[in-house]
């Protein structure tokens, strides 16, 4: 009863977040259609059908999904290469870029069938730092673009009076952004901020621009559209082959891998601002199968879109009901509002976006820089700026790299052998420390084969016996003392360590000496 008395008490902050969350969704699908180079409709039903079906089956409520950025620069050469390989007019594009969002949806759910959502997990604190840091900057830069105006067929910056009043609409959203929570925290600060810039606009006709112009600029006719129709021409107007799989797969694979890190990273992050925690795989399932559905009935696919999620968790959203709708919204705008949305100055909806930047960007990162190991800092600044330079999964993929590389650096230098020889003259080495691939030159330098005594005892109690390569080091280290006529005995290994030597070579049952006190690990990773 409790938890349904909750659940009632936020439907209201829910539902108001949904609504302003709708309202940002809007110039961010179009730009992101154009971005891709397809009709702005396109990028609008991804946003709704993304948006819909993670939000009720996805492992993050509160997270918002819809076209973003990240995949569409991605989408641009598969659109253009997908027009060139049809007759002029034919427009084949589209119909590859949406069998190419099948395909990804397909790989997404094959990875959530697989659990591979729980990597996420070993992407270290820096790297999540910079992707934050690196997404606010992208997010900012992408904002810029709105200080342009259409003058002659081209883009160029506002100047004069025109400047002015789109920095003071711009600068009065983001004051009542800034203040109304000061006030009362019951009212959703976005969402009036959005409503008070609007009527100061349509009420002072002021000549700015708007929702509708950004599109018309844009060379799209408007938001009007329908329902989203099934695409049975995906399966008509390109051939069902292999040598279409063969151009859409590298493509679907790419987007499938950026959506994922996109969206399990924003998972993170939720996760963070809220302390609660979401379900990686099953977001893994929903974000696949909403992209097998956007493909097959017209839209442009997606993934988890951080602004959106931020904007939805600091206006009060925190349940599916949030998302359901923000994107039922989003579909009422383009069936029966497109009228009103188109009036919507942008202005407001950037005032919006760097509120968005301003929560989402972490200004401890500043703070802590002079606090943190140097390989740290290095990470955060490496991964903020590929975020910015080239895309999040270069970005994140390469941090995850650095960090990978840095803890196998440092662990390589903690292997240690303390030496002693007992009273029957056998000389004993207790080694201390991970035995790895980044260790085991370390470790042979511990061994004298030459000047040691006739009977050699290992010892691996305060030590852990980690890849495949620190097996073949003791193999190998075995078979140099044997050369030399000498008895070595190992002790204190695993049990499944001593099975795979065993298997290796069954020679090594003899110089492996078992005992109760041997340690349990596996040596290869289990799932």
């Amino acid at each position: 009863m409790n938890f349904i008395l909750k659940r009632r008490a936020n439907a209201k902050n829910d539902v108001l977040s949904g609504l302003t969350v709708a309202l940002a969704l809007v110039p961010e699908a179009v730009a992101f259609a154009f971005v891709a180079g397809v009709d702005p409709l396109v990028g609008l039903y991804a946003a709704f059908m993304i948006g819909l079906i993670t939000s009720v089956f996805g492992g993050r409520p509160g997270m918002i999904s819809g076209a973003t950025g990240a995949l569409a620069v991605v989408m641009v050469s598969l659109v253009a290469e997908g027009n060139a390989m049809g007759q002029e007019g034919e427009e084949l594009g589209l119909y590859y870029l949406f069998a190419t969002v099948i395909l990804m949806g397909v790989i997404q759910m094959l990875a959530g069938v697989f659990k591979l959502g729980k990597f996420v997990r070993l992407i270290p604190h820096p790297v999540m730092m910079g992707f934050v840091n690196g997404l606010a900057i992208v997010i900012f830069l992408s904002q810029l673009g709105m200080f342009k105006e259409v003058i002659d067929g081209e883009k160029v910056w506002m100047q004069g009076a025109e400047l002015f009043i789109m920095l003071g609409l711009v600068g009065l959203t983001m004051l009542i952004m800034f203040g109304l929570p000061k006030l009362s925290k019951k009212l959703p600060e976005a969402l009036i901020a959005i409503l008070v810039v609007s009527a100061i606009v349509i009420f002072g006709n002021l000549d700015v621009a708007t929702v509708g112009s950004f599109i018309r600029d844009g060379g799209g006719e408007g938001l009007k559209g329908g329902l989203p129709q099934f695409q049975f021409d995906i399966f008509n107007k390109i051939p069902m082959n292999w040598e279409t799989l063969k151009f859409i797969f590298p493509y679907a694979l790419i987007l499938a891998a950026i959506g994922l890190i996109e969206s399990l990273m924003t998972l993170n992050l939720v996760d963070e601002l809220t302390e609660t925690r979401g379900n990686s795989n099953r977001e893994c399932l929903a974000q696949g199968g909403a992209n097998i559905v956007t493909g097959l009935f017209g839209g442009m696919g997606g993934c988890a879109m951080i602004g959106q999620s931020i904007i939805n968790i600091k206006s009060g959203g925190r349940t599916r009901l949030s998302g359901i709708t923000a994107a039922l919204a989003l579909l009422v705008f383009i069936l029966f509002a497109s009228g009103l949305i188109e009036q919507v100055p942008i202005a407001a909806l950037v005032g919006v976006m760097f509120m968005v930047v301003i929560g989402t960007f972490a200004w401890s990162s500043f703070r802590i820089l002079h606090k943190i190991p140097v390989s740290d800092v290095v990470v955060l600044i490496a991964v903020s700026s590929l975020t910015v330079i080239f895309d999040l999964a270069i970005a994140v993929i390469s941090g995850v790299i650095i960090s990978a590389l840095v803890f196998s650096w440092e662990n390589a230098k903690r292997i240690r052998a303390r030496k002693h020889v007992k009273e029957d003259g056998t000389k004993v080495y207790e080694i201390f420390g991970p035995l790895f691939f980044g260790s085991i030159q370390a470790f042979n330098s511990k061994f004298d084969v030459n000047n040691d005594p006739e009977n050699v005892e290992i010892d691996f109690l305060e030590s852990r016996v980690s890849d495949h390569s620190a097996l073949e080091v003791l193999f190998n280290l075995v078979e140099r003392y044997n050369a030399k006529g000498k008895n070595i005995r190992i002790k204190h290994l695993s049990d499944e360590c001593q099975r795979l030597m065993v298997k290796a070579s069954p020679t090594l049952a003899n110089v492996i000496e078992k005992s109760e006190d041997d340690p349990e690990y596996h040596v290869m990773a289990k799932a």
